[in-house]
Order: structure tokens, then sequence, then C-alpha cells
């Protein structure tokens, strides 16, 4: 199949999927991933090749970059320790720990298990962004653990291009090598980070055209991984600190207009990507089973193997990390189950993953063929797709059992609260301006009658502020259609009718978020 009949298929295949498991309330992802290994098993399939560049240059830096941007920086701050246990050491010790199970299990020699080490030892934050945002966790747990899947997949890329030099040169760096070619990678790639995410704040204080914004907002990702690979650091620890700096001053950078703008672009390309790529996970794993040789066909046992490992190690790192954090709180040095499950289980690999096992070489230095690379893509993608099937249709459950769920009626309460402190706030300065004599009476009396109305909204249930929402949005619609009259018979010109058009979607999206 051509490349473009490839992505309009694959687009095509994931609205209807994601359609469907809106319809079911199963997590996207994973659905996607269940079709492309059944589309991965048609015939057609054979012809479908990813290539590592697409993967990484194409679709990753965006998906970083947006899943960054949703990180709250003053969490963040609270939690860098639990956070850097997990983003460093619990990488290194399932990198390991792949790595040791992998060459029992497996022809592969030690090199080539520690680069799938290496490969599957980060969560993916794509993957995880995706999967949580059908969970009502606490903001704090549901940082620690979009965090942790941000910071730790700069960890295990780094450390896969270590270990994969070693492989590809057919010997063991030495731990001086490691630590600074890792210091390199890591430091410079937060320095190339900063370095953009200061250039485009610069910029973006000065431009209010919200189609510029757009443009900027959609090449940062890219421009921040391109530079860092191009002087030799790492391009998705860069996206991922632009993303994070950036993110914590939006407010300061754009206006309500261009952040409704960007929500809607950013929205719908995410989309996409997750889309695509999630749907390429699955179609990968049948071509890939069926190029393996023959005597590396029994690896089932290997991924099922490799898959329980990574979630024990992350059992066995979780529960004395969150029963340290326990005991640093004032309680007593016990495990908190539902926070070490929850976290644990939370752990699904996804698109980094894969990436980082398409870009694995075809050859060592020498030239020959890199020696059971075939059984190395599949043991990794096999374990992709378990864990984001398995993981990823009950980690909903799990939470629920675990009770850590914020309760529905808590947000609406916090989010009513909000509201009516915010109304109280704009009623105080109304009347400081008619003390100043500020604005003309008329106009602050109509001011005062609509802050009223909304006072006595907020002080109403729940139920009444949804019917006011629902008859604004009837009234809405008989706007539209009066105004689509007025366009259609020629009473207004097309300028007119597309600025009150957007006006009165303004006020729809509103009432529909209320």
């Amino acid at each position: 199949m051509q490349s473009v009949q490839i992505v309009l298929f694959l687009v095509a295949m994931a609205t209807v999927v994601a359609t469907f498991a809106g319809r079911i309330r199963v997590p996207a992802p994973s659905l996607l991933v269940v079709a492309g290994v059944a589309v991965g098993m048609l015939p057609f399939a054979e012809q479908i090749h990813v290539t590592p560049e697409i993967v990484s240059l194409v679709v990753l830096p965006p998906l970083l970059y947006a899943a960054g941007e949703e990180l709250s920086w003053r969490e963040l701050r609270r939690l860098w320790r639990p956070v850097t246990l997990l983003a460093v050491g619990l990488v290194l010790v399932s990198a390991a720990a792949v790595g040791f199970v992998t060459t029992l299990l497996t022809p592969l020699p030690i090199a080539l298990g520690f680069v799938l080490g290496a490969v599957l030892a980060s969560t993916d934050p794509v993957a995880v962004t995706a999967l949580g945002r059908r969970l009502a966790l606490p903001p704090r747990l549901q940082t620690l653990v979009q965090a942790e899947s941000l910071f730790n997949d700069a960890t295990s890329l780094i450390l896969f291009r270590i270990a994969t030099a070693a492989a590809v040169a057919g010997g063991v760096a030495g731990w001086s090598s490691v630590a600074v070619d890792f210091v390199r990678l890591a430091a410079g790639g937060a320095v190339v980070g900063a370095v953009v995410a200061a250039g485009v704040s610069f910029v973006r204080r000065r431009t209010e055209d919200p189609i510029l914004e757009s443009v900027i907002a959609l090449i940062v990702p890219y421009l921040g991984y391109v530079l860092a690979e191009a002087v030799g650091a790492s391009g998705v620890t860069a996206v991922i600190v632009s993303a994070v700096i950036i993110g914590a001053r939006q407010d300061e950078l754009t206006d309500a207009r261009i952040r409704l703008q960007l929500a809607a672009v950013y929205g719908t390309v995410i989309f996409l990507l997750e889309s695509v790529v999630f749907s390429l996970i699955g179609l990968q794993l049948p071509g890939q089973i069926r190029h393996l040789a023959r005597a590396e066909r029994p690896w089932v046992a290997a991924v099922l193997v490799v898959a329980l490992t990574l979630v024990v190690v992350r059992v066995a790192w979780m529960v004395p990390l969150t029963a340290l954090a326990q005991r640093r709180g004032g309680g007593r040095f016990r495990p908190s189950w539902p926070v070490s499950a929850v976290v644990s289980w939370a752990g699904a690999r996804g698109v980094v993953p894969l990436a980082a096992a398409l870009s694995i070489p075809l050859t060592t230095a020498s030239g020959q063929p890199l020696p059971h690379r075939g059984l190395l893509v599949v043991l990794a993608t096999g374990v992709i797709v378990i864990s984001l099937v398995v993981q990823g249709f009950t980690l909903a459950p799990l939470v629920r059992l675990s009770g850590l769920a914020v309760p529905a009626g808590d947000s609406q309460a916090e989010y009513v609260r909000a509201r009516r402190r915010l109304t109280d706030v704009a009623a105080r300065h109304v009347e400081q301006l008619a003390d100043l004599e500020a604005a003309p009476p008329a106009v602050l009396h109509q001011v005062r009658r609509s802050l009223r109305i909304q006072q006595e909204l907020d002080q109403e249930q729940e139920d009444l502020t949804g019917t006011y929402g629902q008859i604004r949005r009837e009234v809405v619609a008989v706007q539209a259609e009066a105004l689509a009259r007025m366009h259609a018979a020629g009473e207004i010109g097309e300028g007119t009718y597309r600025r009150l058009q957007r006006r009165l979607d303004r006020q729809d999206l509103r009432y529909i978020e209320e």
C-alpha cells in the first residue's frame, strides 16, 4: 500500500474504533491495538512497513510535547523526589532485570538482552496520558504517574542509545564512558529544551495572530527534537523540558481566544497521531512474527515472562517507596496497597518503546547482520501489546476498586465553590468602579444584573444549572437558525455571517461546559 493510502486507512479505522470505544466505555488505545493486531493478520497488511523515522521524528515529538504541557508544575515541584526515584532508579533496575531474564529464556546474548531491557524499562507518556484521561485520580497521583512516564522515557532512551552502541560494537562500554554519555545526552537535551522554550516564549509574547500561534505550537516539538539530535543530545529530553516550561507559562503567553484555537488544533492533531500510532503497534506484531527464523519461534513464553517481570519489579519498587513517603508524611511505616497497586499497574508501555525497538540497527559495526534482531523486535512489540491490552482494559476497574478515584460530586463541588468565589470577586470590582464613577451607571447596572443572575444560579442545585444551560443552548440554536436564514436570503454578507456564527459557537461551547 502507498503511504497516503496507509495513513488514510489507519485514520478511518481509528475513528471508527475510537467512537465504538467511547460507547462501550473502554480505553481507545487498548481497543486500537487489538484492532491493529486483527488487521495485521490480513494478507494486505504485509505491505505496510513502518520506518523508525516515522515514529520517532514525525509522531513522537508532538505527543510528548502535549503530555508535557499537561503536567502541573506546582505538583511536580512537590513530587520531584519520588519522580526521580521512579524515572532513574526504577528504569535502571527494570532494564537489568529484563536483560537477565531474556538471556535465560532466549538465544539473545547479554548485550542484546540489555538493549531489550532499555527499550522496555520505561512507561510511556502517550499511553499513560491517553489511558489516564478516563481516570478520576487525585491530582498529585495523576501528576506522579504522568511525570514519571515523561522523565523515565528520557532515561530509558539514553540508556538504549548507550546499550545499542555497545551491542553493535560487539563489546561492553565501561562505567565511566556510560556515565559521560548519560550526562551528555541528558544535560544537553535539557539545555536545548530550555533554550527552545526561552526563544518560543520571546516570540509568542510578541504575537497575537491565532494562526501564527497555531503554527508555532505545532513546530516547537519538532524544533526541540531536531536541534537536540543535531548537537548529539537527547531529542526526547529537549521536547519534554521545553513542554514543561512553556506549559507552566501558558497563561502569560496566550489569551482566551488563542487558547481556544490552540486547544482545537492540538486536540485534532493529537487524536490523529495517537490513533495512527496505537493502530501501528498492533499492526506490526503479526508481520514481525511471520519473519522470525524457525529456531526463534518459541517467543510467546518469553514475552509473557518479560511482561510479568516488569510488573513484579515495579511492584517491588513501589511498595517500599510508598511506605517511605507515608512515613515521611507522619504516618506509620506500612505500605499503602491502593497507591502501590494503581501506580504499578499504570506503567503501560507504548509509543516510545516501539520507536526504540524499530530503530535497533540492522547490522553490527563490522557490517554483518545484527544477530537475532527479529526476535528482539518481536519480544519488544509483544510486551507492548500485552501491556496496552491487559493493563489498559483493567486499569479503570482497579482504580475504582482501590477507592482512590475522586468522586464526581467532589469535583463538581470544587467547581461550584470556585465559580462562586470568582463571581464575588467580580461583584466587588464592579462596586469599586461604581464608587470611583469609572463607568456609566447604566453599564454597571447591566453588569450587576448579569452577576446577580449568576449568583442565584450558583446557589441552586446542580440540576437547575443544567436546565439553565440547556435552555440557553436552545436559544443559541434558534438564533443560529435565524442567522442561517438571513444569510441564505442575502440580508447579510459573508463577513457578518461568519462573525456572528463564531460568536454563537462560543456561546454554545460556554453552556456545554457549564
